[in-house]
């Protein structure tokens, strides 16, 4: 079964419920999709300096996916109901927000950021097993192949031919940039502030490809480095 669901991000208790009034295909996804909102607004904090937000912001997502474990963990729903591993993916991620409290308690927010990170590659996977689709899997496949590009693109560059391989990493970047608008429900193509965040994360590709092509070192780390802060706030919102 595949499916795309729109949601609009939010911080707070009013955008989960809206969040939940959204119909799906299966209530199991919807309230991932949910518990979902929460975890982006923790993910966000930790990777800054506030604690005190990222300790609420994760104690807000851990409720959430709480809420999600006791009322399907024992018995999901189908598409979910032939998964082994459900169960066991749920205590998974359990089991990473309760690490990801204790490394913000202890203002250790890189570690729980990093933490918090893996949350989403469980969930991806479990989505990802039983044929579901959601928009969440167009931004994070941006998102990984962006972390590559930004860990890795300066080094890239200095290699023996880096700007053709860091040009080829910038067009996989770009495709990926494309799904983002080619595969957004309709009702986020008609949300005014949803195009001007794809508008400017497209934006940032199309720099990086310019600084690229003209050979210019520093304008190319310049230009990576303003990959993510555009993404970072259209993901908070719709990712």
């Amino acid at each position: 079964m595949k499916r795309k669901l729109p949601i609009r991000i939010g911080l707070g208790v009013a955008a989960v419920l809206a969040a939940l009034q959204v119909q799906a295909a299966d209530p199991v996804t919807d309230a991932m999709q949910a518990a979902y909102v929460p975890y982006r607004a923790a993910l966000f904090r930790t990777n800054s300096k506030a604690q005190l937000e990222s300790e609420q912001a994760i104690a807000q997502a851990q409720q959430a996916w709480k809420a999600l474990s006791e009322r399907f963990g024992a018995k999901p729903p189908a598409p979910y109901d032939k998964d082994a591993q459900f169960a066991s993916t749920l205590a998974q991620v359990s089991a990473l927000y309760e690490r990801a409290a204790k490394e913000a308690r202890a203002n250790q927010l890189p570690e729980a950021h990093e933490t918090l990170e893996q949350v989403r590659d469980l969930v991806a996977e479990l989505r990802k097993r039983n044929e579901v689709i959601v928009y969440s899997d167009a931004m994070n496949a941006y998102h990984a192949e962006m972390e590559h590009i930004l860990t890795d693109g300066t080094k890239t560059l200095a290699a023996p031919q880096g700007q053709m391989l860091l040009m080829g990493q910038v067009g996989a970047l770009e495709y990926l940039a494309r799904r983002l608008r080619a595969d957004a429900p309709a009702a986020l193509m008609r949300d005014a502030e949803f195009g001007t965040h794809l508008q400017a994360v497209e934006a940032s590709v199309a720099q990086l490809r310019q600084a690229v092509l003209g050979g210019d070192a520093a304008a190319v780390r310049e230009a990576i480095s303003k990959l993510k802060g555009p993404y970072s706030r259209m993901f908070l919102k719709y990712g």
